[in-house]
């Protein structure tokens, strides 16, 4: 795993994988691999009232409610759809929940303008097809086919992003689970085999790209995932995607709980601001998601590791805020600059602690954007 960039999550947590495959004894559903319940402890992690002989860690960190009703859905015959605002963790949740079902999370499909139907059943091996002719051993079948074939979980991500072609196209695979492949005379269709399932994922913050049919809607049963309200439960977030980040750059650091405690206030603080904006023009044009608050820390504990004293800061820390949030010029830095003014300074006198060190740093960043 060492070598890999970013191991999926069945190459990840492999060895847990496969000491709850060794103590489950809980039924199973098609030819999954972990049972529901074991598929719900391994994403959220272990309670005392589980009865293990270890604690398995939580990965995903949100309501079980949402969890449970996921993974009833993929025993069903129905695919699912996650949505939610950006950085909530439908794909790390889609991710878990392949990995544990089927040890492979990686039969994904990315939704955008110029996905094609190929993309989601099957394309051909040009070279193969001209020396010998169209046949399944010069087919290239797509992710998704792959996991008909297989009996596993298929990933389309961002769906509502793809044409309404593209969309069209899952209906037949959801509703018949099979594929034609009118090309070969023989063995031209493709069946699903149990255990297969579809998890697709899409941005609520899309709606009116591309909006899925009332048919295909009927295929999915909708899980919508929230965002993070509970300032514990995004501190948790935060903590563990940071510490993975941290080991996977070999970096001994702690982050002290005064400078995530600024973070997560100043996040509060800027989506607070932008509830209350009259217009789109006095709010940032980030969407201040968890996902963003974790890439403003990692970005800080790098700088800090690379260039200062391999430490973080509240000054690195303001700093990587404002060059990560001020994507529109010269709105962004302007919404940014009264925040800091109006309720950082003011913060600082009165609390103290971080607070003045951070005002600077974001005063300083501010200064070299403008």
């Amino acid at each position: 795993m060492s070598d890999l960039l970013r191991a999926p999550a069945e190459i990840k947590y492999a060895e847990e994988l496969d000491w709850l495959e060794s103590v489950d004894d809980h039924p199973k559903p098609f030819s999954w691999r972990l049972s529901p319940k074991m598929v719900r402890l391994f994403v959220l992690g272990s309670e005392r009232s589980d009865g293990l002989d270890r604690e398995i860690s939580p990965k995903w960190f949100g309501d079980r409610s949402f969890v449970e009703r996921s993974i009833v859905t993929l025993a069903s015959d129905r695919g699912l759809l996650l949505i939610g605002d950006p950085g909530t963790g439908k794909s790390w949740l889609a991710e878990l929940l392949s990995a544990a079902i089927c040890r492979s999370s990686t039969l994904v499909v990315q939704g955008t303008a110029g996905t094609t139907e190929d993309h989601i059943k099957y394309s051909w091996n040009v070279s193969m097809v001209i020396a010998k002719g169209q046949s399944r051993e010069s087919m290239i079948p797509s992710p998704i086919m792959t996991a008909m074939e297989t009996g596993a979980i298929g990933r389309f991500e961002e769906l509502t992003r793809s044409t309404s072609d593209v969309q069209d196209a899952l209906i037949s695979i959801l509703s018949e689970k099979y594929i034609s492949v009118p090309e070969l005379d023989s063995d031209g269709i493709v069946f699903a085999k149990p255990g297969f399932s579809i998890i697709a994922t899409a941005n609520s913050r899309d709606r009116g790209v591309n909006d899925l049919s009332s048919a295909l809607k009927r295929r999915f049963n909708f899980v919508r995932i929230p965002g993070v309200t509970n300032k514990k439960s995004e501190a948790d977030i935060v903590r563990f995607r940071t510490e993975e980040m941290l080991r996977r750059h070999r970096i001994e650091l702690d982050v002290p709980p005064t400078l995530l405690d600024v973070l997560l206030q100043s996040f509060a603080d800027l989506r607070a601001s932008a509830a209350a904006a009259g217009s789109d023009d006095e709010k940032l044009e980030s969407a201040l998601s968890t996902a963003e608050q974790i890439g403003v820390l990692e970005d800080a504990i790098l700088h800090g590791n690379f260039f200062g004293e391999r430490s973080l800061t509240a000054h690195t820390l303001a700093s990587s805020l404002v060059g990560s949030l001020a994507r529109r010029e010269p709105e962004d830095l302007a919404i940014l600059n009264k925040y800091l003014h109006g309720v950082v300074e003011p913060r600082s006198r009165e609390e103290g602690g971080s607070w003045p060190e951070f005002l600077e740093g974001g005063r300083e960043a501010i200064a070299t954007l403008s």
